[in-house]
Order: C-alpha cells, then sequence, then structure tokens
C-alpha cells in the first residue's frame, strides 16, 4: 500500500468514484516482475492511463501462473486516487530510470517526440528530459493545466546520438566520441551542470516562485581521422565536430507561504482560517495530525506516455521497441468530493471556503483515465475555515500538492484573534389578516444588547472578503437595518423557524455566531380569522341547506309524511 502521506481512497469508495481501467500490459510491467522500490500493491496503483481492458482473476492466473492481491485486481478494473500526493510516482522514476541507457557511437535511442539535430559528423542527436520531481502536473481548467515544481528537485534525461559516416573518400577512423558537458539553466541561468553521461542525473534549487523555463543542455564532439594515399604516401587528415542539443520544459516554482487567521468561539472552540494564492492540499492542526482539513484537490498517478516507444536508429535505418524504462508522474485535480475535514464525525467542521469559479478540467484528463473529477464549474479552495475543539497553532502545518512541499506560515499579529459574541434573535407577529401576516426580526448582540446590522456596510476591519451575513425565513432572505430590525410578510400559514446566519469572522468584527427564534402564524389566530372562516364555511355549506330545505318540502307537497310506521 503507499505511504502514509499518500494514502489510496478506501476500496469501496473507489469503486463509485472510478469505472472500470484495466492494466495494459503492453505499456508497463505486470506488477512484481521487477525490482523497482515499490511493493507490488504500491507498483499496481501507477498507471491511471491504461485502457479499459479488465481482466479476471481467473484468465490472469491461466495466463501468469500467479495470483493477485485484491488491491492489485482492484487497480486492474479501476483508477486509483489519492488523498496527498504520492511517493510512489518518484520511486518508481528512479528506479526506473537505471534501465534506460544510451547506445553505442553507430546507433541512437530516443522517444519519438524527441527534437532531433543533424550535423556533419553526428546524426539523431538529442537530450530528452525524462522527469522532473518532486513536481504535480495540476488539472485547472478546461484548456489549462500547469506544472508546479518543488524548489528543490531532481531531472533526469537522456543524452544520445550516432556518428555520421564522413563524405570522403579514403578509410576513417573514430578517434574520439564524447558528452564533454551536460547541464541545466533556469530561465538562461545555469543551476547544475555534470560531464561525461548520457543517462544525466542533476539535482537542482529553482530561485524564484513564478512561472519559469528548465532547459538541458548537453554537447556533443567527435573526431574522425580519414586516410588517403595508395599505402607508400598516404595521408592523413583529422575532422572534428560538435554539437548543443537542448529540451525545455516550463512551470511554476511552487514555493508555498500560507496566512493564518485565528478567532474563538463563545463556547471555547477555536477557528483558523488560511489563505494561500495557489493550489494547496490541506493543513493539519495539531502535532499528532489526527485533526485536518483538505481543500478540493485530490490526486492520480499515470505514466509519461511520449516514453512508451523507443526509436533506435542506425545507417540502415529506423526501429522501434517497447520503452525499458517509463516516467511517472502525479496529476492533481479536483474531485466531486469537495472539501474535507477528518476524523469526518468527531473532528473539526469547514465552516467556509474561498477561492474563484473555474469550468471542469475534465477534457484536459486522457481519454483512459476515468476519475471523480468536477463535472461543472467548481470553487477553488484557496482559503478554508474551519472550527474545531482545540487548535495547536505551533504545530499547524499547510501541506501543499506537491510532494513534500509544506508552507512557510507567517502567524499573524499578537492580538489579532476574533472572539466571537453570542447574538439575541426574537420574531413576532406585527399584524395578520386572513391572508398574510406580517413578522418583525430583531438582531442584538448578547452581551451588550446592541443593534447587529446586516446591511451591506461591514462591521469592522475585514481580514477578507466573504458573504454578507442574512437571516433566513420560510423562502426570503433579509437584512436588519442600522437598528437591527427587519420586517418579512409571510403568506403561507404554519410555523417558521429565523434563522441568523452571521457574516464570517474574517469579514466582520465583532463577529458573531448563529442564532435561531420561532414564530407561528395562522388565520385562526384573530377575532377576524375565525369570523372569515365561518362565513366561508356557511357560504360553502349554503347550496346543501338549501338542498336539504327544498327536499324536505317536496316530501311534504306529494303527502309522504302521512305514511307511519306501526308495529
Amino acid at each position: 500500500m503507499a505511504s502514509s502521506r499518500a494514502i489510496p481512497i478506501a476500496i469501496a469508495g473507489v469503486l463509485l468514484l472510478a469505472t472500470v481501467t484495466g492494466l495494459a500490459a503492453a505499456n508497463h510491467p505486470r506488477p512484481g516482475t521487477e525490482g523497482n522500490g515499490l511493493t507490488e500493491n504500491e507498483s499496481a496503483t501507477l498507471w491511471s492511463h491504461d485502457a479499459d481492458d479488465y481482466t479476471n482473476e481467473s484468465a490472469y492466473s491461466q495466463q501468469y501462473g500467479a495470483h493477485r492481491t485484491a488491491l492489485q485486481q482492484l487497480a486492474n478494473g479501476t483508477d486509483i486516487t489519492f488523498t496527498r500526493p504520492p511517493k510512489t510516482a518518484a520511486t518508481w522514476t528512479k528506479h526506473d530510470f537505471r534501465d534506460l541507457h544510451a547506445s553505442g557511437p553507430e546507433t541512437s535511442r530516443y522517444p519519438e517526440n524527441a527534437d532531433l539535430k543533424q550535423s556533419a559528423l553526428i546524426a539523431d542527436a538529442h537530450a530528452t528530459i525524462f522527469a522532473t520531481q518532486p513536481s504535480t502536473r495540476a488539472h485547472l481548467a478546461a484548456g489549462k493545466t500547469r506544472t508546479y515544481l518543488a524548489p528543490s528537485g531532481t531531472l533526469r534525461g537522456l543524452v544520445d546520438y550516432r556518428v555520421r559516416y564522413p563524405n570522403t573518400s579514403g578509410d576513417w577512423s573514430l578517434t574520439s566520441t564524447r558528452v564533454s558537458r551536460v547541464w541545466l539553466t533556469q530561465d538562461g541561468e545555469t543551476i547544475a551542470s555534470s560531464t561525461g553521461t548520457q543517462t544525466p542525473t542533476l539535482d537542482y534549487h529553482l530561485q524564484n516562485d513564478r512561472t519559469t523555463t528548465l532547459t538541458l543542455h548537453a554537447t556533443i564532439e567527435v573526431r574522425v581521422e580519414t586516410t588517403t594515399g595508395n599505402g607508400n604516401t598516404d595521408s592523413t587528415t583529422t575532422q572534428t565536430d560538435s554539437v548543443t542539443v537542448t529540451d525545455s520544459l516550463s512551470g511554476s516554482v511552487y514555493d508555498l507561504a500560507a496566512y493564518p487567521y485565528y478567532a474563538t468561539y463563545p463556547n471555547g472552540d477555536a477557528g483558523v482560517a488560511i489563505f494561500q494564492s495557489r493550489p494547496w492540499q490541506g493543513y493539519t492542526l495539531t502535532e499528532t495530525g489526527n485533526a485536518s482539513a483538505r481543500g478540493v484537490w485530490r490526486f492520480y498517478t499515470a505514466r509519461h506516455t511520449g516514453w512508451d516507444t523507443l526509436v533506435t536508429s542506425t545507417r540502415d535505418g529506423e526501429t522501434r521497441t517497447q520503452s525499458d524504462a517509463i516516467p511517472v508522474s502525479v496529476h492533481a485535480y479536483p474531485s466531486r468530493i469537495g472539501p474535507v475535514a477528518e476524523p469526518v464525525r468527531a473532528g473539526p467542521e469547514i465552516v467556509e471556503t474561498w477561492g474563484i469559479n473555474r469550468s471542469s478540467p475534465a477534457p484536459t484528463l486522457d481519454e483512459d483515465v476515468h476519475i471523480d473529477v468536477v463535472n461543472d464549474s467548481y470553487t477553488t479552495t484557496y482559503g478554508v475555515a474551519v472550527r474545531a475543539e482545540q487548535v495547536d497553532r505551533q504545530a499547524l502545518q499547510v501541506a501543499g500538492i506537491v510532494r513534500g512541499v509544506n508552507a512557510t506560515i507567517f502567524q499573524p499579529q499578537v492580538g489579532s484573534t476574533r472572539h466571537l459574541r453570542e447574538s439575541n434573535l426574537s420574531a413576532t407577529v406585527l399584524s395578520q389578516n386572513a391572508s398574510a401576516a406580517t413578522v418583525r426580526l430583531e438582531l442584538h448582540d448578547n452581551q451588550t444588547g446592541a443593534p447587529i446590522d446586516l446591511s451591506n456596510e461591514q462591521r469592522g476591519q475585514a481580514l477578507a472578503q466573504a458573504p454578507q451575513g442574512y437571516i433566513a425565513i420560510g423562502d426570503q432572505r433579509v437584512e436588519t437595518n442600522a437598528s437591527g430590525v427587519a420586517v418579512v410578510t409571510l403568506t403561507q400559514p404554519g410555523i417558521y423557524t429565523a434563522q441568523y446566519h452571521p457574516e464570517s469572522w474574517l469579514g466582520a468584527n465583532p463577529a458573531y455566531v448563529r442564532a435561531q427564534a420561532s414564530v407561528r402564524w395562522h388565520p385562526l389566530g384573530t377575532l377576524a380569522g375565525w369570523f372569515n372562516l365561518a362565513f366561508i364555511t356557511g357560504w360553502k355549506l349554503l347550496p346543501f341547506v338549501v338542498m336539504f330545505y327544498a327536499g324536505t318540502r317536496l316530501l311534504h307537497m306529494v303527502g309522504l309524511d302521512r305514511f307511519h310506521h306501526y308495529d
């Protein structure tokens, strides 16, 4: 199974969240068939780009002579998602990269999307990025994805080429060939370098927190000697050639800074809200990490399909084979599950989230990826506020969507904690008739008795933009005026509960907790109502009274009243 920092959603939950996605044996090794640094169960969770080709256990056992674990079988029928960016992708990639080898001087190996360069003595030269990790590709909106790079990470690549025969007469011999230098630049500035390797592994530290471009460079040098003559008067000439090849990727340096705000509730509960202008995973409230809140983001892992096939080129042509090494990446997406607080029942309560509205990023997913991505527009959880019994401010930890990246927390000034107050809401029927009732709502500070104004003016200094407070009664939302009063008209009889939904404590000072009041209205609650009921009832019974009277008179007229019954 994945580590505690990358916990797959429970098996039953996955069955509800994902559709069938099979293990495509042509695209990756059968789980457990090679050393990759992972357990068989962990390996089985990597392949979200597989085609839908489920193999039942009986057929699998007949084909491979082995049985699979429960999670392996599940991964053969679903795409597995995670609550945190898993380490499994980087572990697999690091180990699988060892199986990637450059060829000899007369052969070049490259992925099909490699940018090839030709020169006089060098053919099919390239430098191709294999993987940069830790990193996460975030699916943000329709037509919009972004690669987030950890500030410190590792880039792996492949450099290869083949020597081209000199276009001269005479005998030639290859005297030297090498990759003289490999280096990595960030926006043109060298940040790492190596020599003499065709499978470079470059550790880097990125210098900013904005959009950036990483470029892998490699210089290839070839030297040949050509001998001409008749054996008695031979002459030797030396030719040298060099070429520099590159490959680039764009991304954003993922260096988080989080800004928490705190509040205390009248019953002693603690409130905390954290803001971050980039996608982030969530935060823990205690040192043990047993109380936490997560935003809208979930994760899955998938292979880089550009490395599925390697091309081997020689002077005689090209051949294509399945790649010996496949990089795996972490992907983030907004989930239909939405923000979640844990433990679910006994843990903190998410009271508010903030962000911007974005379209569903479903069109950016591979057609073989079947996960619980939002179907419609969603709100990014740049801000999440919770209410909990306890918050350990010193142990507060904010985790990002890139593995291993936690935010630097900038604590607010001393004395900035908001102390929420109790409010008092009353509801009184002012007047009523047979068709409607007028109700007066009054909202006051329970401690000072001061009226609470819910009009458009914010109270005090706002820490963040938040929806205005309001009172809900029936299907109406109303705001009190400067006197703390609102008047509503109810047209349907019944018992009504007026509920005060306060503005977030981030947007008002002083801030309040919820309050409610009940009011009952029915037309029979007044003398006029009873009179109206009697009038309506009499009016509806009038036809029956007339019919009864007419029937009695008719019987009298025909003399039926003279018939009597005797024992």
